[in-house]
């Protein structure tokens, strides 16, 4: 991955908003690339290019984009609820909203990820497929652009400033162990090499 000078550093396991928030920005490219070549090659052949990007974008969203969605279900909003304070009951009434949009985009997800791997073994998809999956795209950036702003502006700087620093540790280690990785490990090596974890 090219290092941009200036660019601001990926977020680690110490800084769980942040983290998300850059799974955040995983998703708009990897949901980019999928519309970008769904619009190229309209259900006709790939080029050999496109067959890597679009694989590519499928294995992030089958793998990776359910172990963000954990982190929030299963580590961020359980521990909002139990904040009782005013600001974050308003933020938490959005939250049942946000996991509504979890369960619409894994279907979404499914669809896409059914005719985008029926195009790759067949070479090419039938127009009313090809039409359906441009639809279903459709509908995941709109849905996309609502949920993604509303957490990145509202739910994960309200988690930064009123989870405790114990609480948002936690969080981070439970991140780290839904990807297999030892979380103590990822942080002493993030820190010897002054580097943030990617």
């Amino acid at each position: 991955m090219p290092v941009t000078i200036g660019a601001k550093p990926a977020g680690d396991f110490s800084n769980p908003m942040e983290l998300l928030s850059d799974c955040h920005r995983r998703i708009e490219r990897f949901l980019a690339v999928l519309v970008k070549v769904a619009g190229q090659a309209q259900g006709g052949l790939m080029s050999a290019q496109q067959k890597e990007e679009w694989l590519r974008a499928l294995e992030y969203f089958r793998t990776a984009a359910p172990r963000h969605t954990a982190d929030e279900e299963e580590s961020l909003f359980p521990r909002l609820r139990q904040i009782d304070r005013r600001q974050v009951q308003d933020v938490l009434a959005k939250v049942q909203e946000l996991e509504h949009d979890h369960l619409q985009a894994n279907d979404w997800h499914e669809k896409v990820d059914q005719l985008g791997r029926r195009w790759l073994a067949d070479g090419t998809l039938p127009r009313e497929d090809a039409e359906h999956l441009t639809e279903v795209l459709d509908q995941l950036t709109a849905l996309y652009g609502r949920h993604l702003a509303l957490e990145d502006e509202s739910v994960f700087p309200l988690a930064e400033s009123v989870l405790p620093a114990a609480e948002k540790s936690s969080i981070g280690v439970e991140m780290a162990q839904r990807r297999g990785l030892d979380p103590q490990r990822t942080l002493k090596q993030a820190s010897e090499l002054g580097a943030p974890l990617k």
